[in-house]
């Protein structure tokens, strides 16, 4: 399949200015209107510096040059929705058909797609790359966690709760075993799969109301979620499942959504209440260090290692960068 191309220019430059602490810290928030509409969600980096994201409700993949500020359009087949994409080292984008139970692998370069059906794990979610060869992604309705071979298509998939309204969501992998973690949203805790036999172990949130879209396992292991209708960020250790929470800035209203360890150790967390800010949490020190104004809600988000920039999209039809301490 090779859908159409369109080139298309940034045709809006927005500052986000916010409060920081300290001043003199501040990073760079910028944000470029997508003309093309359609909830552009879910950036991320690939080797080249191309930003690419998706149009969730526009049906399409594409891309951000920061270099010419220029954004470039593929189509995708109808009625797929995507939800989330990912770029391997080869340049390939991998995007996730929400709405029509499969994968696509796209090649930049001709607009090719190649299909991968996803089964009974009919609406793909989020996904991750394993580093084995594999992609791991979540599917939210169907409750089932899916491991896709990327050369052979072959699909595993696991029930990662006996509840058939779990709803995984976000996923991570955790950095020393390769183990995939995922937040169950309809549910108040968070399970790790063993990347080998599949085994699963569940971690309890803070309280029964407690609920979670998105999670990040940090560099010591710990495991940081954001509790949306509570308004806090919460830390399990899963060694012993101790729980300990920090209320966000913005309250009980604050309703946080995408969640990102950057370079420096710090979490940053979207709120997507009323008060729409991007803040930042210093675990060492245990308090939120920087908040800036964003346009609009944020739900997925990807640090760049190789510049120090965070990417993220938001749904006010918006591509926006914040650059971190490591970019400053």
């Amino acid at each position: 399949m090779r859908p159409a191309l369109t080139l298309f220019p940034a045709l809006l430059l927005v500052v986000a200015a916010g409060a920081a602490t300290p001043p003199a810290e501040a990073p760079a928030v910028r944000e470029w209107k997508v003309d093309f509409g359609g909830r552009p969600r879910d950036p991320f980096v690939g080797p080249d510096g191309k930003v690419w994201f998706v149009g969730q409700a526009g049906n399409y993949v594409a891309h951000f040059d920061p270099a010419t500020e220029q954004f470039r359009r593929y189509e995708i087949e109808a009625d797929t929705f995507p939800h989330s994409l990912i770029v391997d080292p080869d340049g390939f984008v991998w995007y996730a058909g929400n709405m029509n139970a499969r994968i696509g692998k796209l090649d930049p370069k001709t607009g090719d797609v190649k299909i991968f059906p996803t089964g009974e794990a009919r609406d793909p979610h989020t996904m991750v790359f394993d580093g084995r060869g594999h992609i791991w992604f979540t599917s939210q309705q169907a409750n089932r966690v899916g491991r896709l071979d990327m050369k052979t298509g072959a699909l595993r998939l696991v029930t990662p709760h006996e509840d058939a309204g779990a709803r995984p969501y976000g996923i991570v992998l955790d950095a020393k075993k390769g183990n995939p973690w995922v937040s169950l949203l309809g549910t108040n805790q968070v399970v790790r799969i063993d990347a080998a036999t599949f085994a699963l172990s569940h971690l309890t949130e803070a309280t029964p109301e407690s609920r979670s879209r998105r999670i990040e396992v940090t560099r010591d292991g710990a495991v940081w979620y954001g509790d949306e209708p509570r308004g806090f960020l919460g830390r399990i250790d899963p060694l012993n499942g101790k729980v300990v929470e920090f209320a966000l800035p913005g309250g009980a209203g604050a309703k946080p959504y995408a969640l990102t360890e950057d370079g420096d150790g710090r979490l940053w967390v979207s709120q997507s209440g009323p008060d729409k800010k991007l803040v930042a949490f210093d675990p060492e020190r245990k308090q939120f260090v920087e908040a800036h104004a964003v346009s609009g809600t944020i739900r997925h988000m990807m640090y760049d290692e190789k510049t120090g920039a965070m990417w993220f999209g938001t749904d006010d039809n918006r591509i926006g960068r914040v650059l971190t301490r490591a970019a400053r």
